[in-house]
């Protein structure tokens, strides 16, 4: 980290004199949404510009993933720092009117990706510029992050082996925040996220002789309202848990007096504690087999794992607050933001190095609309904010003497 006397220069204005070329990138991406394992398209286009700014390009982890590589002025520290970002679409139609809107029915890029890789792009070309510190800057650029796990995959298949970062960031853009402002926090930051799926079954027969049933739509009436007393009965109330069943289906639908054989229940599980995860697990199971049981039916419970807790190390999630002071200003920069139920892939990341996950302010765009909204779009005017700031933790972790 440089001395506190030492004046930090922001890459943020520097890579404002090439915004143009960025935010093109950042439409035609949006344009070409690719959802997960599929970002052939993108993997190119994310290739070819780091290869023309001189980057050392590999590619092949993950599938569609790849890592640009780029070595400062100077080695000698033996030391480098990982920044990544998600390429991958979501499996919604949208419904915005940008002229550069989703050319694929069904898909786009409602969560902010197509922003997030050319915001790592625009810090890409500076740091290939400049070369401002004394180390390896390894660009990451990740496939599959809505649901397909490319984080773990790239992990698994050797990613901090072949590409040594000692520690590694991530920014997200975040619609509850302005442009221009920034949140990160030791600890965890997003939940894991589980899913269940629950199948009741009992005896279906006419509805005006429920005497000669068993009833699932009753039972899982039961199993529904019980299943929220884990969070209620059964967890520290200063931990956090979601408990939340969000799909019924039935064996029979739009038939008013037949009731049916089975009845399935699909939910999810958010929890930040591995022991409260465990228990959560073995809570579900517990209450969805005794409550079948004691009404005559009979249950199967899935448990499906899904990514892990996000954690934040402490030191990095320091150094992340420090570096967004010099660049956005203290006042603008929150270290007590509360952590968020939702879930995300660079947890795996977090496993295997230290690092930190930011909250990059982006106000409510063009559109005002959150993520995952089929009306979303990506906020042009952080990207030179974003680009700089990670071009400032390479600058900053890796500084030269």
């Amino acid at each position: 980290m440089n001395a506190p006397h030492e004046k930090v220069t922001s890459p943020v204005e520097t890579i404002r004199s090439y915004h143009a070329e960025l935010r093109a990138i950042r439409h035609d991406i949006h344009a070409h949404p690719e959802l997960a394992f599929q970002e052939s398209r993108t993997s190119d286009l994310v290739a070819d510009r780091l290869s023309s700014w001189g980057i050392e390009v590999h590619r092949g982890l993950a599938k569609t993933g790849l890592v640009g590589v780029v070595k400062g002025k100077k080695t000698g520290s033996g030391r480098g720092i990982g920044l990544r970002a998600d390429m991958d679409c979501l499996p919604m139609h949208e419904t915005g009117t940008v002229p550069y809107k989703s050319k694929h029915a069904g898909r786009m890029h409602a969560c902010g990706h197509d922003g997030h890789t050319t915001m790592l792009l625009g810090a890409a070309r500076y740091l290939a510029e400049t070369r401002h510190f004394d180390g390896t800057a390894y660009l990451i650029f990740q496939p599959a992050e809505e649901g397909g796990g490319g984080g773990r995959v790239m992990v698994e298949e050797g990613l901090f082996e072949r590409f040594p970062a000692n520690e590694v960031y991530a920014v997200h853009n975040w619609p509850g925040l302005p442009p221009g402002q920034m949140a990160v926090r030791p600890g965890p930051v997003m939940a894991a996220t589980d899913e269940i799926v629950i199948m009741v079954r009992g005896k279906g027969g006419h509805a005006a002789m429920p005497h000669l049933t068993v009833d699932p739509v009753v039972v899982c009436a039961q199993v529904i309202s019980a299943l929220q007393t884990i969070a209620s009965r059964n967890v520290n109330p200063m931990d956090a848990i979601v408990v939340s069943v969000c799909s019924m289906e039935t064996s029979q639908t739009g038939v008013f007096n037949v009731i049916p054989d089975f009845v399935k229940l699909i939910g999810t599980v958010r929890t930040f504690r591995p022991e409260t995860r465990n228990m959560a697990e073995a809570r579900i199971k517990e209450i969805v087999s005794g409550i079948s049981t004691a009404l005559g039916g009979r249950a199967e419970v899935e448990y499906k794992r899904g990514y892990p807790s996000t954690i934040n190390s402490e030191r990095e999630a320091v150094f992340a607050a420090q570096v967004g002071e010099r660049v956005f200003g203290k006042s603008n920069v929150f270290t007590d933001a509360e952590p968020t139920m939702g879930g995300e892939d660079f947890s795996y990341m977090l496993q295997a190095r230290p690092g930190a996950y930011v909250f990059l302010g982006q106000g409510g765009g063009p559109t005002g609309c959150f993520l995952h909204n089929p009306g979303y779009d990506f906020n042009d005017e952080v990207i030179p904010l974003g680009a700089g700031y990670l071009a400032a933790l390479v600058e900053e972790s890796l500084p030269l003497k």
